[in-house]
């Protein structure tokens, strides 16, 4: 276990090496000048080229990216273009918002996908699971935008339980608004997300019943779902853990629409308006915390998996 650990954290740190060298060609390829956006468009050439100098922009690309590493390996990402407001400090703080909303998206995704996505296996000779896998395939094919538009129509327009848009100026200082704030837009991105678990959840529980040691245990006396409640279910918890770092990547890609769609000031919405401001410090350290975040989910998903899969542990002896 120790050797597979150490084997995994070196492709980690392979995998943050490779993503560093791609995120920051592909901001460099970006076109316009940031020196002449920040001097204006009333400029000299004089003016643009000491802003050029003083951002270090006019240094050879490999001198660029050695330089942000050498911030990065000292925990600095550096600081914005636009306010010179540090990079790291604007993250902890929009932090406070996407990181609840991309928790409590994963929980109402697992809620809906492990309960239904068994049902709809168990009973899919019969009518009502054949429409829980109907309705789950319409509405992984949902986009986002419009089912959280149709979650604000009816729950703040019609219904007027929740806020339509924005978060508290207080945060989380009072946190029944601030959990409030966040209930429609978890729900955009968890009945998606949850959706399309369900199917591998069906999937994988389909695959377990027909298993001989769930046939086996229905033969000793076992009903066939206290068969696979016992023994089939860990199994499909096994899979659906393999899959849940595939999940928290598309619960913070939705995070990017959702918090656009529902004015929420979090990671999501600041990248995008720092992507129009062409902010690349800012942009950079962004992209690069939320890919290692990625990364890092994906590599402890994998200890976790072999943790508790015994034949992993055989095979590798």
């Amino acid at each position: 276990m120790i050797r597979y650990a150490l084997t995994r954290l070196a492709l980690l740190v392979v995998g943050l090496l490779v993503a560093s060298v791609l995120i920051f060609l592909s901001l460099r390829v970006l076109p316009g000048d940031v020196a002449l956006l920040i001097a204006g468009t009333d400029s000299t050439p004089a003016q643009v080229a000491a802003i050029r100098e003083r951002l270090g922009l006019d240094a050879p690309l490999p001198a660029q990216y050695l330089d942000w590493m050498g911030g990065l390996v000292r925990g600095d990402l550096g600081s914005s273009l636009v306010n010179g407001s540090s990079v790291a400090g604007e993250l902890a703080d929009k932090a406070r918002i996407t990181v609840p909303l991309g928790i409590l998206s994963l929980g109402i995704a697992l809620v809906i996908a492990v309960p239904f996505g068994v049902l709809s296996a168990v009973r899919r000779r019969r009518p009502d699971g054949t429409a829980l896998s109907v309705v789950a395939q319409a509405l992984a094919a949902v986009p986002a935008v419009w089912a959280g538009m149709m979650l604000v129509v009816v729950f703040a327009v019609w219904l007027g339980l929740l806020p339509a848009q924005g978060f508290p100026r207080g945060g989380w200082s009072d946190p029944g608004a601030a959990l409030r704030a966040l209930i429609l837009p978890a729900l955009t991105i968890g009945i998606i997300e949850g959706a399309m678990l369900m199917r591998f959840v069906r999937s994988a529980t389909l695959q377990a019943i027909g298993q001989d040691y769930v046939r086996t245990a229905a033969a000793k006396g076992l009903t066939r779902t206290q068969a696979l409640v016992r023994h089939g279910l860990p199994n499909v918890a096994l899979s659906v853990v393999t899959v849940l770092g595939l999940q928290v990547a598309g619960i913070l890609v939705g995070a990017v629409v959702i918090e656009q769609l529902f004015t929420l000031p979090g990671i999501g919405r600041m990248l995008v308006a720092d992507v129009g401001a062409r902010d690349l410090p800012k942009v950079q350290g962004e992209l690069f915390v939320l890919t290692g975040f990625v990364l890092i989910v994906g590599f402890l998903v994998d200890l976790l998996h072999r943790a508790l899969d015994p034949r992993q542990r055989e095979t590798a002896a």
